[in-house]
């Protein structure tokens, strides 16, 4: 069956400290930091970074791929969400998008589609925004990102071995449509519930792969009832040097992404032919066993960014007020210009390759590259002697750049640059995930997939450009 060619995760350059939560509100907020979702980030924005990274490693000739995604805080619904990343990502019209469910435990049914995707590589994307009432513990433990694993055949870095699973019907964590929050019964409840249903699936998971505890070189267990994964780990009778770090301390638990984002950070130092058990606790029990091959550390040789990267180039001076302020929990008062307009439907699908996947249009004859695309080259002036050319993935240097204080932004001010990028073709860009005292020109930037604003119950997505930092 397919295995995994290549993988990616995203975590969001903003934290915010568990310590400011205690300070703002008057309780103890907790040790370490939570990853946060940018203003204009949301599960859709982070799955096309993620997607990204893993195509950026895929083996040579895989350019599309069917879009699998799945996650708990979708940002649409009677509309399916994996279109908007497919687009992004440039894949192929004939590769099929879906949504897959919208609980935790969807991401393994997604999984287990991937993996029987047949011939045709399937790229698993799971992203969340983790969102609690403030003060309660979702917004204190809750975390942010995204992975995404392509599955196919072929030259593969990790292999799935076998599954278990247990199923039960019981009341531990739910929302009701429309809510901002997700509400949880009593801790013992679940603990009672689920730790004998790990200890099955391990059991069995084990039995299948023919492996002992005490063989198995990583160990991953996570899932939505923290007390219970812990009592979980415990019982397996791993050695305590396999068991992974959760990643609490640094990004939280980021929901449907974060048994996958356990397993980007274990493949991003395991070496070659070794057992990975992740077990997942969300609505039943989900037990995998997989086994990374040869290849494993000559592909990680050509990856730019590993998860330990993205937590150590993190901004930790996230506010409180910012925070809350994002989530739509404070509502602020705007600043001093008209609300943005929602974007039109016809339009926008007719410069869909524009639009999501930032092409523009080279010139055949004299080689200037147009941003927007054009059909008369500003140059020479040809018509329709253009050529698509794709920048999404080009670097570019701030030539010029201007700070508006009175913009419509969640988080003013808004630094709007010109950009020249590697190779031709010069876009007026916003920036993001930036210190505006900070910018200067000849600033080395990339460009990253955001939900630029949601009017008129419509989010509009399109590219802005960010700092390049070590590690990305």
């Amino acid at each position: 069956m397919p295995g995994i060619l290549s993988y990616g995760a995203y975590v969001p350059y903003s934290r915010l400290q568990r310590s400011s939560i205690g300070a703002a509100l008057g309780s103890a907020g907790g040790k370490g930091s939570r990853a946060v979702a940018s203003y204009d980030e949301d599960a859709t924005s982070m799955g096309v970074e993620a997607g990204r990274l893993a195509m950026h490693a895929a083996p040579d000739g895989v350019t599309s791929a069917g879009v699998l995604f799945t996650s708990t805080s979708l940002p649409y619904l009677d509309k399916t969400n994996a279109t908007a990343i497919h687009a992004a990502l440039g894949f192929d019209v004939v590769d099929p998008a879906f949504d897959v469910g919208s609980s935790v435990r969807s991401g393994i049914a997604a999984f287990g589609m991937a993996r029987h995707g047949g011939g045709t590589p399937r790229l698993l994307i799971a992203s969340d925004v983790r969102t609690g009432l403030p003060g309660g513990s979702d917004e204190r433990d809750g975390g942010d990102g995204a992975v995404a694993l392509l599955f196919g055949e072929g030259e593969s870095i990790v292999d799935p071995v076998a599954a278990a699973f247990r199923t039960d019907e019981f009341l531990d964590r739910w929302r009701l449509p429309g809510e901002p929050a997700s509400h949880v019964w009593e801790e013992r409840f679940g603990e009672t519930v689920f730790v004998p249903l790990a200890d099955g699936a391990v059991a069995d998971v084990l039995k299948y792969a023919d492996l002992t505890p005490d063989a198995v070189d990583h160990v991953i267990v996570t899932g939505v009832h923290a007390r219970a994964a812990r009592r979980v780990a415990k019982s397996i009778g791993a050695r305590a040097e396999a068991l992974v770090p959760d990643l609490s301390d640094s990004v939280g638990n980021t929901g449907s992404a974060h048994p996958w984002l356990m397993l980007a950070d274990v493949l991003d130092r395991a070496g070659a032919n070794e057992t990975i058990l992740m077990v997942v606790l969300a609505d039943g029990v989900d037990a995998i066993v997989l086994r990374t091959t040869d290849a494993l550390p000559a592909y990680r040789a050509q990856r730019a960014s590993t998860v330990a990267d993205q937590i150590a180039s993190g901004n930790d001076g996230l506010s409180y007020q910012s925070y809350l302020t994002w989530r739509g929990f404070l509502d602020r008062e705007p600043p001093r210009r008209p609300d943005p307009e929602a974007y039109y439907g016809p339009p926008a699908h007719r410069t869909e390759a524009w639009k999501f996947a930032f092409v523009g249009s080279k010139c055949t004859e004299c080689g200037f590259v147009s941003l927007p695309p054009a059909r008369v080259c500003s140059k020479c002036n040809s018509i329709d002697q253009m050529s698509p050319i794709s920048l999404a993935d080009k670097q570019a240097t701030v030539t010029t750049y201007t700070i508006d204080r009175l913009a419509y932004s969640l988080s003013p001010p808004t630094v709007a640059a010109v950009l020249d990028f590697d190779g031709g073709g010069r876009y007026t860009c916003e920036l993001t995930d930036c210190d505006p005292d900070a910018v200067a020109v000849g600033q080395r930037v990339e460009l990253t997939f955001r939900r630029t604003v949601t009017a008129k119950h419509i989010h509009n997505y399109f590219w802005k450009a960010r700092p390049i930092r070590g590690g990305n």
